[in-house]
Parts: structure tokens; sequence; C-alpha cells
């Protein structure tokens, strides 16, 4: 199956023109800016470093060489999505100030090394009845609960955005299926995560990144789950992103209760199917991809998460991270659910024995798209020289 459609080679031809609003990225961040503003109608003015470090973001994006026109517009639309949800919090907390009282109590945090059935337990719990995971459609649109009529409007926008990607990129669905009324990752919400270093080479922005002070961008996590709650039922928070797995200490800061879900497997495993990934995703965002290069790049950038994640691992709250072996999730997930449940000290019931039974019929993207390390110029011994002793932990907790 291609990676990219004959479709997508036709709309970068028609989008050609887009690219022009690169040369001047203070300008059009200007432009953006000023049209977030108008929307809400409501102002940055005092917010101007957030609006500043995510502008630099922005920028570091025009750095790229070979970007398609498809990716500029992309990275557009998804920056001009994040400066209106900021606007509309802000604007939302000061119609409303009773959302800074929600109380955002005992969430969960699945993390991990990309590919290791991370979504699949985010969907199991988030679909649990006291459970929540924050929806595609929602991150899109933060916002407090709608008349049914806008609300149905806004989740078919983003039901159609995620039917031309999968034209786009029929491969796509297969690796990481996105529905717009299912839980996603949250790294729609927070602004500056390695995300952004998994779509495309932006070394200023990983230099900067190394510095970057991150509690406030997990407080934002917090206001923005506030704003999903407020006036709506009260449910456990589980939430889920890879690069989360970098920021464990940060992320306690502002959620002091929190409990991490810390998923398993071979990084040999891991890196490959990583790399196919984003592959695949990059597809949209450059005209050609140094599949060595990118190869490198993910290896240091997940072993550098997995040694943050173990050196913050001491200085977290006893018994806040549960560890979870890919390969016994995988080989009996009707029993070892359950049993994540009783240490996440929810209770688990029929409706849950669903969840799991229609979570497990989607289909292996290992058995529909085939890939190795020699295709992305590494072997056993690079993994293995990555990540070090941890292999053998994976080892002995599978």
């Amino acid at each position: 199956m291609r990676r990219v459609s004959a479709l997508a080679s036709v709309l970068n031809l028609a989008m050609a023109p887009a690219l022009g609003s690169r040369r001047n990225p203070d300008r059009t961040w200007s432009k953006m800016v000023s049209a977030a503003e108008a929307d809400q109608e409501f102002t940055f003015d005092d917010d101007r470093q957030w609006v500043d470090d995510l502008g630099f973001a922005f920028k570091c994006y025009t750095e790229v060489e070979g970007m398609a026109p498809m990716g500029w517009v992309g990275v557009k639309a998804e920056f001009a999505m994040r400066l209106t949800n900021r606007l509309r919090v802000r604007r939302l907390r000061a119609e409303h100030p009773a959302i800074a009282d929600e109380p955002i109590e005992k969430p969960v945090f699945i993390l991990g090394l990309p590919r290791t059935a991370t979504t699949l337990t985010h969907k199991i719990l988030a679909g649990s009845p006291g459970h929540r995971g924050p929806l595609t459609w929602e991150m899109y649109n933060i916002d407090l609960e709608l008349p049914p009529k806008q609300r149905d409007a806004r989740i078919a926008k983003v039901a159609r955005d995620l039917s031309m990607l999968e034209k786009l990129m029929p491969v796509f669905p297969i690796q990481h299926p996105m529905v717009a009324t299912g839980p996603e990752e949250s790294f729609l919400i927070v602004p500056h995560t390695h995300y952004h270093l998994t779509r495309a080479p932006i070394p200023h922005y990983a230099k900067w990144l190394e510095t970057h002070d991150k509690v406030p961008d997990y407080t934002y996590l917090k206001e923005a789950l506030q704003v999903l709650q407020y006036g709506r039922e009260r449910k456990r928070w589980i939430l889920k992103s890879p690069m989360d797995t970098f920021n464990l200490r940060e992320i306690q800061t502002v959620f002091p209760d929190a409990t991490f879900v810390w998923n398993h497997r071979d990084p040999i495993t891991v890196i490959a199917s990583t790399c196919s990934l984003n592959e695949t995703a990059m597809g949209l965002m450059l005209r050609r991809i140094d599949r060595h290069a990118l190869g490198r790049r993910f290896l240091d950038l997940l072993a550098d998460g997995i040694e943050h994640a173990r050196e913050a691992r001491p200085y977290l709250r006893p018994g806040s991270v549960i560890d979870v072996p890919y390969h016994r999730l995988n080989a009996d997930p009707h029993t070892y659910v359950p049993e994540l449940y009783g240490k996440l000290g929810a209770q688990w019931g029929p409706k849950d024995e669903a969840n799991l039974e229609q979570a497990l019929k989607r289909p292996s993207a290992d058995r529909k798209h085939e890939y190795s390390l020699a295709d992305y110029g590494l072997t056993h011994a690079d993994v293995d020289r990555a990540f070090g002793d941890y292999v053998n932990l994976v080892a002995n907790l599978n």
C-alpha cells in the first residue's frame, strides 16, 4: 500500500503558491495572531511570552528544506488552531472564574515509547464509565458545552478532515486510526513537546526545548481540561502521549496526584515501527525523506526520552508509576487489563469488557505493513547501544 496517494501529489501542485508565506515568517505569524484575536474578540496582551514561544516554534518550520506545500498549509492550520484555542481558554476563564476551581483529580498519564500499545491502553481506560479522555474534536475546539447543532457541526468538520487525511495517506489509519469522537493524544493541547521534532528536522527548536520550562505547558493542559470539564459530569481524566515520557517531573508539579501508566516493549521493534509510522506522516510534510537520517533522529530522540523518564522516576510520588509489559498485555489482555484497573483503583465491569473486545478487533498494523531497522540505516547493535540496560529491563518485565 502506498504511503501517500496520487491525490496528494495533485494537491501539492495546486497549493504551490501557498509556500510564498514562508518567505516572511514574521509577517505571516503576525497575521495569524491578529486573526485569532479577531476570531475570539480577545487579545494576547497579557500573554506575550506564550505567543513569542509558539511563534519561535512556528518559525523553526520555515527553516525546513524541501517542505511540501501541503506540509506548510498543515503547519499553518495547526498553529492557528493552537492560537485560537489558547485565546478561547483565556476568554472563558475570564468570563467564568469558577472554571479555575474545577478539580482535575487523580489523572492518569499513559506513556512510554511509541508503538507500545499505549493507544490500546488509552482507548480501553478512557472508555470506562467513570473515565474520559479528551476527544479529537474537543482538542481542536477547546470550549464549554455547546448547543447540539453547533457541536455536531464541529464534529463533522473534524471528521471530514480526518477522512481527507485517510485519502491522502491510505496506510496512516492502519498505523494510527483517528476518530473525531474518540480519545486522542494530548499533544494537540500541550504547545511545546518533542512531538514537533517527529514532524520534521528542526534542530534549532530541539536545542531550545532543552532549556524551555515545560511546567507552564502542562499548566495550560490543566486549564484546558478544566474548560472541557466545566458544566459537564466530572470523570477521571485519562491522558496519553509518548512525548510525556520526557516530562514526568513537570507533570507531577502540575498534577501532584497523577498516576503514570508506563508501557514497555522491546526497543528494537519499537524503533522500526515508529520510523515507519513517521515516514508515513512526513509524506505530506516533506518532498523527500532521508530514511537513514530519520532513523538516526528517532533513535536518539526516543532513547533520550527513556533516559529522561528513568532519571525522573526516583523523584516521583511513591507508587505513582505502574509498569505495563507490552507482551504480557498483548498475550493475555483479558487477565492483564482488569489487573491494571485494580492497580488504578478503578472498577472493572461489563462496559469495560465490551470496550476491550471492541479494541481487540482492530487489525494489527504490523500484519499489513512491513518494515525493518535496516530500512532506516540502523542495526540491532545501534539500538542496544542507544538504550543500554533498558533493553534488559524490558526483557525482564516481559
